[in-house]
């Protein structure tokens, strides 16, 4: 995480708990050291950010400190609203933490009229839906497409047939209410889609896979007819 990113995250929390916090409990939740707790906290307070309190009491800010509200218009604050709320309801709890996280932080930095808007729930994503169940760690897929490494695992098709696969995995995709890996099969040589409730004895052997042309996210969407910009924004 770069030091900006790490201190409005400090900010923020220390927003959302109004209360007072302490440096061991910044630490574990920012995933540095009390060290380096207690110089963030030195220098936001030097750049006149209103945090009280020193090191081994615990710190608190003080109420009605602001960041500068965001310019989004009413339907972009509600599709950012919307989007964070689905995941939030769909996706495995570490990316459902973090998407509560970023509603918080959306709220927090939006002027009052678009913040009563967002408290109204003009849109929502219901926790009670059906979801096909998933046995494997989506959070370690998901680790894995970023840092390009090779997953294999036992899966089952359509026709109930298992075989064992080690794949190159490009992405994590959502449809309706299964969880998808489109990926390079290293068996089949080819583009595959695996659905992730099919998917059992998930591992990660610690081999990253290589930069091919041909096989990587955007020549598998070329070849279903999708453009990047579709899905990509």
């Amino acid at each position: 995480m770069r030091r900006a990113d790490r201190l409005f995250d400090i900010v923020e929390y220390m927003r959302r708990h109004r209360r007072v916090v302490t440096a061991d409990e910044l630490a574990q939740k920012m995933e540095v050291s009390v060290r380096t707790i207690y110089r963030d906290i030195a220098d936001l307070q030097a750049s006149r950010v209103p945090i009280e309190g020193e090191a081994g009491l615990g710190y608190l800010l003080r109420p009605g400190y602001d960041l500068p509200p965001l310019m989004f218009s009413e339907d972009e604050a509600e599709a950012l609203a919307l989007g964070a709320r689905i995941v939030a309801s769909w996706a495995d709890e570490e990316l459902a933490e973090s998407a509560r996280a970023v509603l918080a932080k959306l709220r927090d930095v939006l002027p009052p009229p678009l913040q009563k808007q967002m408290d109204t729930f003009g849109v929502i994503a219901p926790p009670d839906h059906y979801r096909a169940e998933v046995s494997v760690d989506l959070a370690a897929i998901r680790k894995a497409v970023r840092a390009r490494a090779k997953i294999r695992f036992s899966y089952v098709n359509a026709k109930g047939e298992p075989s064992e696969r080690t794949v190159w995995p490009l992405t994590l995709a959502f449809y309706g209410h299964v969880w998808v890996i489109p990926a390079w099969c290293e068996e089949r040589e080819a583009f595959r889609v695996f659905r992730a409730d099919r998917m059992s004895d998930l591992t990660l052997p610690g081999e990253r896979f290589p930069k091919v042309p041909g096989r990587d996210l955007d020549a598998y969407l070329k070849e279903q007819g999708i453009r990047p910009g579709d899905v990509l924004g």
